[in-house]
């Protein structure tokens, strides 16, 4: 890779050459991982989180040829809208994977490469591979470039170009193209964390529509051969100076570009809640089990929060009593509420009249924040510390450590499987068992498919 041309030239010239037998197992595992997971997470969220019904009615109404599948609901429509329709739901019930440091790469990558690969037919499963691996990995390699920021969103403002590598890769795009695909995309690149600060709203859990759809029309636009921004990472006012001030690691987004995949380092979560809140939940379980303590045994809870996490905290009031299934999820008072109180964290606990659960709600009560500048959010997806007061005087402590689904207690295959079929069945149209579990030998074995899609067909 050169030093001296533009960064999007480097990662369009990786996306081309990148190949599914060049790929490590790691890489092929994660790609594979990560469709089986966001898949499963997009099929539950059509079915319990009400407000993608109006995802649903706004891209049926609008028509057009019945190219991609419009997942958990049936139907079809034009990829573009597919993608946007599919990638809505990929993050709302936010149990989609992350990266160790944060942010979520598949979320947009998934649902764009399938609604792509439906328009275009014959895509294989090493193909499908291939493109998922190259997206994460570019994904992984600017993410891990550029340091935590708590004013843009970093998921959206990177996941339209991994999703438009990915896609560029499944439509076979050439090197030009690619580039091009890549700068049409920085024309959708934007989203702020006021989405995750601000309540009330619907729009938290949808945000990876945009980068979908933004991907899926950069590619489509290349593929037209309309040209697009040349120096749409380094320019002038290109992705890092305009998002990251300049400043961004370009060695190391370079280093073994094409032989070493960061794929396999992604995150599968086992709650359906902000991955900041899943620290504090897994110290509330362990301390409730350990001391045997039942909610009556317990005066105040203590959440030392850095600065992220800060936020999800605030108001307090507010976060106590979450209005939206979005809002409880970014509400650490509420998650470790729900972890004390039931001994565990579902996904019926963040819809419907569990909200206003009132044994949840007094518990909710306990919980303070304190500020702790040592879990400020500068690596690594920050932890937290718990503290237990109880009402005979005892302090028990434990910060968020060896967190089930984290870098030190990884997912397994076996869970990935129960997680999908308790996920998918909860689709609006709901697979039967023997779908589910056909569906899932498939992607285990995706690299065997003649056409990846087939999966699809099976879920429909």
């Amino acid at each position: 890779m050169s030093q001296n041309q533009e960064l999007s030239h480097d990662f369009a010239e990786f996306v081309v050459n990148t190949r599914y037998e060049d790929l490590p197992e790691s890489a092929i595992e994660g790609a594979k991982k990560s469709i089986l997971d966001t898949l499963g997470v997009i099929l539950a969220a059509t079915g319990v989180e009400p407000a993608v019904q109006g995802v649903n009615a706004l891209v049926t109404e609008a028509g057009g040829t019945p190219e991609s599948s419009l997942l958990g609901f049936g139907g079809k429509a034009p990829a573009l809208w597919a993608a946007f329709h599919n990638g809505a739901m990929a993050h709302c019930l936010d149990f989609d994977d992350h990266a160790p440091e944060g942010h979520h790469p598949s979320s947009s990558i998934v649902p764009a490469v399938f609604a792509l690969a439906e328009r275009a037919g014959g895509v294989s499963g090493k193909q499908m591979i291939a493109a998922v691996a190259a997206g994460q990995d570019m994904f992984m390699r600017i993410r891990r470039g550029v340091a935590s920021r708590l004013d843009w969103h970093i998921t959206t403002v990177v996941g339209v170009f991994s999703a438009a590598a990915a896609s560029a890769h499944i439509l076979g795009l050439n090197r030009e193209q690619t580039i091009s695909a890549l700068g049409i995309a920085g024309m959708q690149c934007c989203g702020t964390l006021e989405l995750a600060y601000g309540v009330g709203s619907d729009l938290r859990g949808m945000y990876a529509g945009f980068s979908t759809k933004g991907a899926v029309l950069g590619a489509l636009m290349a593929q037209k051969n309309i040209r697009g921004v040349q120096s749409m990472f380094e320019g002038k006012a290109g992705l890092f100076n305009v998002y990251f001030d300049g400043e961004y690691n370009r060695e190391s987004m370079l280093k073994d570009l094409g032989r070493s995949f960061a794929g396999g380092d992604i995150l599968y979560k086992p709650w359906p809640s902000c991955g900041a809140s899943h620290g504090f939940i897994h110290a509330t379980l362990e301390l409730m089990r350990e001391h045997q303590l039942s909610v009556k045994d317990i005066a105040q809870i203590r959440v030392n929060v850095g600065d992220f996490q800060k936020q999800l905290c605030e108001p307090i009031e507010g976060r106590r009593r979450p209005a939206t299934p979005a809002d409880a999820k970014f509400s650490i008072p509420y998650c470790v509420a729900v972890a004390a109180t039931k001994g565990s964290v579902k996904l019926s606990d963040f819809f419907g009249t569990a909200l206003q659960d009132p044994e949840v709600i007094a518990t909710a009560d306990k919980i303070v924040a304190v500020v702790d500048e040592g879990f400020n959010w500068n690596g690594m997806l920050p932890k937290g510390r718990l503290d237990i007061v109880t009402h005979d005087g005892r302090t028990l402590s434990r910060v968020g450590e060896n967190v089930p689904g984290d870098v030190e207690c990884p997912m397994t295959w076996e869970y990935l499987n129960e997680k999908f079929m308790e996920s998918a069945a909860l689709a609006a149209n709901k697979p039967s068992a023997e779908q589910l579990a056909k569906a899932h030998d498939m992607i285990r074995n995706l690299e065997q498919l003649t056409d990846a899609t087939e999966v699809l067909r099976v879920l429909a």
